[in-house]
């Protein structure tokens, strides 16, 4: 396909400089498929997420009066000299998708809304027009448990000590302390004597206690809203989807709710109307439950002139589910019990019917979570987006998607402060022909090994049954390298996280995502910073608390954030550096203490790689610092820098940095989930090599993966399937990558026999 010659059809950036971006300018054609490649780190998403989609964002969100613009989140102005020639951007990102308990795939997508037309019209009898048949509105929700599914029992002995009077701390509730205002609201309400013990309150007490309706009581001079106890708890912990708790909230409600199906409508949200209404002994409730793979055949068979339409874009979207290797999910399922690449996928579904053209379609790694089976029909997607017209943007490390861009643009040549340039701009053949990292890598094939290890015993599962597992019995080998594989929804994970006990001996990195905060950094999520602040301490006298800015030492004027945050009311907030600190985030006289010749903020700026240096030698020699800077440095995070927040790492860089605190613990077998998600072709060696040290080690590692270079390294690999939902749950091969290979009887042996054959090795 040729490239548009005209300026006017290209995507202009002149001189970014966002986070490690050094001045860089580009030439981006517009209605082609662009992949952006290169090493973690070498500012990929700096470039199409932090300057393109931003400055595409902020454009947008201009053109709303200023009103609007005040309820709308603050974007600033990406650090560029020029951008020209940018459309409408739409991303599409592996952020999970909102923990809400009333948000499901089917109401995540058009799904839902189209089935529900469905009903009104061709169901029998007719509970009315088509929000009769929401579970988030009142006039389609289940009365008893409003549209939630759920019905939940309290155990009351989890929320007090009945032997205790309030003010002796019978509250057993996180947060719930004495002298705060969670508990002084009942102490002073005057409907309780706070002195006596809660087995002695008369009933109207308790009852006053427990579930008293909302009501005003003085608390010292303020004027306060109360409110019984479970009632209360029900609203701050319960309507909330229990995953999105701090763990501390999670493991309470878990001690102390009791969840149950609610009684009226089963589980299924709905009222009695919405579920006597049926279309062939089907009702709403059904046809969501169904594997969507399934439902689409049914709606397939539906034939009425009144709906015809609708059915034939309800059959072009649930199909569109089961091309994206998504067909066995259920338009009920829970939104944010999906994984990243889940959603990512779930998210694409919306925009493939989408009326709009000549928008800018921003991927991130699209083929996460995606068996090579699968990746072949993403490609075919992100083509037919293309197609229709638009812009595809697509930051990628496989190269079965890199292979069919239009354009290349490759970025590095390292990481962090190593990379920000464009190494490479051009097509496929001319990247392979450059020379650059990722050229060189780019047919890369990993040797099938000559011989394998020897397991040192088996750990069995039996009967499991968990999701779709169709009570399978296994034997996993330890002491090797054992790599599970199968399309996605096959039952990997169900069988390795669902029934291996997680017991003292092993360790579990999965993909659920860091919890992180602005403050939050490498340096304090590792624990690194409890080194590095005593090595401050002892060098010049002082206490610990003073290197850290979330403490004494933080600078007053930002409270340690580095800049200032400024609402201004009706207009969009903005972010400056402090003045005071010039974003250091320390109060002046803590940066006259040294270690190494060096103050707090130059040690937090430093990179992993660099810090492990520093903190290997002379004065500011630690051991501890050390043994978790070389973990990090293992996993591939060498270039991160220590006071980087949390929140600009990638999903890739949040899961590695996991693996790092996880190394650490004395665990036997380790247990890891798709570990090559966001690593450069280039790292996956690196990778290797790290897994081969675990079992050099005397651990036992089993790796849940996609990636056909680490099924080529296995000792023994276990493969699940034959498809995916009620398609898969079974094992379908057991035994060697080679053994696989010569067998070729399944999908999994196919795409590795396939890719050994393609070998052109290091």
């Amino acid at each position: 396909m040729p490239h548009p010659a005209d300026s006017h059809d290209l995507i202009h950036v002149h001189g970014a400089r966002e986070n490690n971006l050094k001045d860089v300018s580009v030439a981006i054609p517009k209605r082609r498929l662009t992949v952006f490649t290169g090493v973690s780190g070498s500012g990929k998403s700096s470039l199409v997420f932090g300057t393109i989609a931003a400055e595409s964002q902020r454009l947008i969100n201009e053109t709303y009066s200023t009103f609007v613009q005040g309820f709308m989140p603050s974007l600033d102005r990406p650090d560029t000299d020029l951008m020209e020639g940018l459309t409408t951007a739409i991303i599409v990102d592996q952020e999970r998708m909102g923990a809400n308990s009333r948000s499901t795939v089917g109401t995540a997508t058009d799904a839902n809304a189209m089935l529900r037309i469905v009903f009104s019209r061709l169901g029998r009898p007719s509970a009315g027009p088509s929000f009769h048949y929401s579970f988030n509105l009142p006039a389609g929700a289940c009365p008893r448990c409003e549209g939630l599914g759920t019905a939940t029992e309290i155990d009351l002995d989890e929320l007090y000590d009945r032997d205790k009077s309030l003010r002796e701390g019978a509250l057993t509730i996180p947060g719930y302390n004495v002298d705060g205002w969670q508990v002084r609201i009942y102490i002073e309400s005057g409907f309780l004597d706070p002195d006596k013990p809660i087995r002695d309150y008369t009933d109207q007490e308790l009852a006053d206690f427990l579930y008293k309706e909302q009501c005003k009581v003085k608390v010292g001079d303020m004027n306060l809203t109360y409110e019984g106890l479970v009632p209360r708890i029900r609203k701050a912990l319960l309507q909330k989807d229990k995953d999105a708790l701090q763990p501390h909230l999670r493991a309470f409600v878990e001690r102390a709710v009791a969840f149950a199906a609610c009684p009226e409508c089963g589980g299924t949200r709905l009222n009695q109307a919405a579920l006597a209404s049926r279309i062939d002994g089907i009702n709403i409730a059904d046809a969501c439950a169904m594997q969507i793979s399934d439902l689409a055949e049914w709606i397939r068979k539906l034939d009425d002139p009144a709906v015809a339409p609708l059915l034939k874009t309800l059959q072009q979207t649930l199909d569109s589910f089961v091309e994206i290797g998504l067909g066995y999910l259920s338009l009920d399922r829970p939104s944010g019990s999906l994984s990243g690449g889940e959603a990512q996928r779930t998210k694409m579904i919306r925009h493939l019917g989408s009326s709009l053209t000549d928008v800018s379609y921003i991927f991130d790694e699209p083929t996460i979570g995606l068996h090579p089976h699968d990746i072949q029909r993403m490609n075919d997607l992100l083509l037919r987006l293309r197609d229709k017209g638009n812009t595809v943007l697509v930051v990628e490390h496989k190269p079965e998607t890199i292979k069919i861009a239009d354009h290349v643009v490759d970025l590095g040549p390292g990481a962090g402060g190593s990379g920000g340039t464009i190494c490479f701009e051009g097509s496929v053949e001319a990247l392979r022909a450059s020379g650059t990292l990722t050229g060189r890598h780019l047919d890369d094939r990993a040797r099938l090994k000559e011989t394998t290890r020897k397991p040192t015993g088996t750990l069995p599962i039996r009967g499991a049954d968990r999701h779709n597992l169709r009570n399978v019995d296994v034997d996993i080998p330890l002491g090797v390298l054992v790599v599970v594989t199968g399309v996605a929804g096959s039952g990997k994970s169900s069988l390795i996280h669902g029934s291996i006990p997680k017991d003292a001996g092993v360790v579990s990195v999965d993909q659920t995502a860091i919890r992180g905060s602005r403050r939050s950094n490498p340096a304090t999520y590792t624990g690194l910073l409890d080194p590095i602040r005593a090595a401050f301490a002892k060098a010049n006298g002082v206490k610990p608390g003073l290197f850290s800015a979330n403490s004494s030492g933080a600078c007053p004027n930002c409270n340690g954030n580095g800049v200032i945050y400024t609402d201004l009311a009706i207009m969009a907030g903005v972010a400056t550096v402090c003045e005071e600190c010039g974003g250091k985030r320390f109060q002046a006289e803590v940066l006259e203490y040294k270690l190494g010749g060096k103050d707090i903020s130059e040690v937090l700026a430093m990179s992993v790689a660099d810090a492990d240096v520093f903190f290997s030698a002379g004065e500011a020699k630690t051991r501890a610092a050390h043994a978790i800077l070389s973990r990090m440095s293992d996993v591939r995070l060498g270039y991160l820098t220590l006071g980087q927040p949390l929140t600009t790492l990638s999903g890739g860089e949040r899961q590695r940095l996991k693996l790092a605190i996880r190394m650490a613990e004395k665990g036997g077998t380790y247990i890891l989930d798709e570990p090559t998600t966001g690593l450069h072709l280039a790292d996956v060696e690196q990778l290797l090599g790290l897994l081969d040290r675990l079992v050099d080690g005397g651990k036992s590692v089993i790796v849940i993966e996609h990636h056909q270079a680490v099924m080529a390294h296995a000792d023994w690999i276990i493969d699940l399937g034959p498809g995916a939902g009620h398609d898969g749950g079974s094992i379908v091969f057991e035994g060697t990558p080679a053994e696989l290979v010569a067998s070729r009887s399944t999908l999994t042996g196919q795409h590795l026999a396939e890719y050994v054959a393609d070998q052109r090795t290091r």
